[in-house]
């Protein structure tokens, strides 16, 4: 069995630098679970020597028991989890203690806080950067929530702005500029206790939309500036990029499900009928021919025989205004955050719901920006079937465990494993299942 321990530090890339200040992240193979509400999604891969990711075991099922990223029915979660987890550990020959999981429940929410720290005029430490962490964690918590990610976007020693790396560097007061991303507690119990049902840990959450930003951003666009639209089944997630770092995230309670529940109500047809319109015939943007062009539409409670012909127009009509609405809703977001001009002007969508036609010239059109459909970075040994933006949070989540995107990833600035509440939670589950 591979060594599935949390932390481990693999054999430096290379260069003095490299060599001095190790990378950050787990050796031998890792697991990460992407749960969503209509598909779940495993994965079991590792780190090349060349630093590339290679994928040893996939594993793919239908989402059941999860609605708008939480968990609404254990036993049917567990299921799908545990036959995903299954597929992936079969084709890697290989079993999983833990995984790093997706974070889409509990409503995220993401704002920036500055946290000063005594230094005495001594070189800054690492135990320092450690302690004004753990300070912003303490003054981030509040009741019923618990934090998720404190990213470090830029340090200050003194009247010293912008420092990436404040280490060895003499002054009296250090000033971190942290992101808080944190969730409900009672919706992160549940993801717990059916993860646990499982027989698996959840080693590490990752905010889905960073993940999927992790997955399909360019560096020249997470340093100019970016913002990335992952537009999953049951929501719509949000993630701003600028100077390398993650600035923002947000989540929105519409996705693919949504377009598709619209069609079967209008229409009156079946939920899996219209899930098949939207695939074949459906766009966010109608043409000339559509008004002639019919489409057979089972009814609910009717025979298979009795079809009902309407035109694709009426299709297009339904499905427009509902990604309409999304694009204002992710617009309004970006506007409140404040982050406008940060965001630059490249907007990169992802995620399955993206790739109805017409999707991005409609988000280029309300959103006024330059948009792409991203694809996640190519892994190796990965299904060509999932190499689509339905799978970029499942990559971008492997990445991260390999040790992607950290600001500091060869030093643990995460809080002692069971001295958080979500650990402790998880914990106690575990011990009483």
């Amino acid at each position: 069995m591979n060594d599935m321990s949390p932390r481990h530090l693999p054999p430096p890339d290379g260069g003095p630098e490299d060599t001095a200040r190790p990378r950050r992240g787990r050796s031998g193979l890792v697991g990460v679970l992407d749960i969503g509400s209509t598909k779940i999604v495993c994965l079991i891969g590792g780190q090349e020597p060349d630093g590339s990711l290679r994928v040893a075991g996939f594993g793919w099922h239908r989402g059941k028991g999860v609605r708008g990223g939480g968990i609404v029915d254990l036993e049917e979660a567990r299921h799908a989890i545990r036959a995903a987890v299954g597929q992936a550990e079969d084709m890697a020959v290989t079993s999983l203690r833990e995984v790093v999981v997706n974070l889409s429940c509990g409503q995220p929410e993401s704002r920036l806080l500055n946290v000063q720290w005594p230094v005495g005029g001594r070189p800054v430490e690492e135990a320092d950067i450690r302690r004004v962490m753990a300070e912003g964690r303490a003054r981030a918590e509040s009741g019923g929530r618990e934090t998720i990610h404190a990213l470090p976007l830029t340090f200050s020693t003194d009247q010293t702005e912008g420092v990436g790396d404040p280490r060895g560097l003499f002054c009296d007061t250090l000033t971190a500029r942290l992101h808080i991303i944190d969730a409900a507690s009672g919706a992160l119990r549940s993801l717990g206790a059916c993860v646990a049902r499982c027989d698996l840990e959840i080693a590490e959450m990752v905010s889905a939309p960073m993940a999927a930003g992790l997955a399909v951003l360019m560096e020249d666009e997470r340093e100019l500036g970016a913002t990335v639209i992952d537009m999953g089944g049951g929501t719509t997630g949000m993630a701003v990029f600028a100077e390398g770092q993650l600035l923002h995230t947000a989540q929105l309670p519409v996705g693919g499900q949504h377009v598709t529940n619209d069609i079967a109500r209008v229409l009156s047809t079946p939920v899996a009928h219209a899930e098949r319109l939207k695939a074949l015939y459906g766009n966010a943007s109608g043409c000339s021919d559509d008004s002639q062009e019919m489409l057979p539409v089972p009814l609910i409670g009717e025979d298979d025989h009795h079809l009902v012909q309407v035109p694709r127009t009426m299709l297009v009509n339904i499905i427009r205004p509902r990604l309409e609405e999304t694009f204002e809703l992710v617009k309004q977001r970006l506007e409140s955050s404040g982050l406008t001009r940060a965001a630059g002007n490249r907007v990169v969508l992802t995620g399955g719901a993206c790739q109805l036609g017409g999707v991005r010239e409609l988000a280029a059109q309300i959103l006024d920006k330059q948009v792409r459909l991203g694809r996640p970075t190519v892994l190796r040994g990965l299904p060509d079937a999932a190499a689509g933006p339905a799978f970029a949070t499942a990559g971008g989540l492997l990445a991260w465990a390999a040790g992607g995107g950290r600001r500091m990833p060869e030093i643990d600035l995460d809080p002692p494993a069971r001295g958080g509440l979500l650990r402790r939670a998880f914990a106690f589950i575990k011990e009483r299942l």
